[in-house]
């Protein structure tokens, strides 16, 4: 169960928790058409700090563009109301806070064609810490490669971040924990590698960081954070497709994403990676990356919105 916290933000109005619902019938409910956003507010020695919300609500307006979908607020409003709503329901948070700005259509026509449906915006926030365990961020965590493929770029638009789309992520997901495993590894349809089934991928050879161009998948902000933190640590990066068995054979490999941060993989379908344990480079980009989001490094202060 999620833990509750008293207000969500719902349609330009703060609602109570457990009133926040929508009709059986809302039209996404059927045919999928939403976008959504994870943000994280990281706790720091000056309260609450949300990781760069400009760039994750500039994000999800872009998926609504993609999606045909005309959100009735603007950047500004949708950010101010991310900020009240911590701000609102502040004594209900001890720890890291995980956003969820929802826009989706609501009750009111039926069918296929979404245009005339009406479009509700809803923002929750919650505790959360590590979506892949605590152990995970220090040890690494065992994937499997999936059956199923990355949605292909002809069939879905990979840069909307679309409740449609995580049906792959799911089934993806499912299949992986069935399986024993923690995560899944999804690949393209060329078989090259695409991402995790909510992250993205780096792997460490001869000292060189490498990840694959998002051809098909997300524009993701925390592995764009990575790259840079990368350059300031003076670790050598490069992006180019990566196959499976390179994986198997790398020094070290990890995930990044908003729930999963850095998470160090020590295992891909039953190959060790490096060690079995999370390596020097992923331990380096880890500090930085906590550094900065906890307001210990002022470099990129920019990143951090403080409530």
């Amino acid at each position: 169960m999620l833990p509750e916290a008293d207000y969500i933000w719902k349609d330009g109005a703060f609602v109570r928790w457990q009133e926040a619902t929508t009709h059986v019938l809302s039209h996404t409910l059927h045919y999928g058409n939403a976008v959504f956003e994870g943000t994280r507010a990281y706790m720091t020695p000056k309260g609450l700090a949300i990781f760069r919300l400009k760039d994750h609500t500039k994000r999800l307006l872009n998926s609504a563009k993609i999606t045909a979908i005309k959100c009735p607020y603007s950047q500004e409003e949708l950010e101010t109301a991310q900020i009240e709503l911590l701000q609102k329901n502040a004594h209900c948070y001890k720890a890291s806070v995980y956003i969820r700005p929802l826009i989706y259509l609501g009750y009111g026509v039926m069918g296929l064609y979404h245009i005339k449906a009406p479009v509700n915006v809803a923002i929750a926030a919650w505790e959360w810490g590590a979506y892949l365990g605590d152990e995970g961020i220090t040890n690494g965590i065992k994937v499997k490669t999936s059956s199923f493929a990355r949605n292909s770029i002809k069939s879905i638009m990979g840069k909307a971040k679309s409740a449609a789309s995580y049906l792959n992520s799911q089934m993806a997901k499912l299949e992986a924990i069935e399986c024993g495993c923690e995560e899944a590894l999804l690949l393209d349809e060329n078989g090259f590698i695409a991402e995790g089934s909510g992250e993205c991928i780096f792997i460490v050879r001869d000292g060189v960081l490498i990840t694959p161009p998002h051809d098909n998948s997300l524009e993701s902000i925390t592995q764009a954070s990575v790259i840079t933190l990368a350059k300031d640590l003076g670790i050598p990066f490069i992006e180019r497709k990566i196959t499976r068995d390179e994986i198997y054979i790398a020094d070290e490999a990890f995930f990044t994403g908003t729930a999963a941060e850095i998470t160090p993989i020590r295992e891909l379908d039953s190959r060790q990676i490096g060690l079995g344990t999370r390596g020097p480079i992923t331990k380096r980009l880890q500090e930085a990356f906590f550094e900065v989001v906890r307001g210990k490094n002022e470099k990129h202060k920019e990143w951090l919105t403080y409530i």
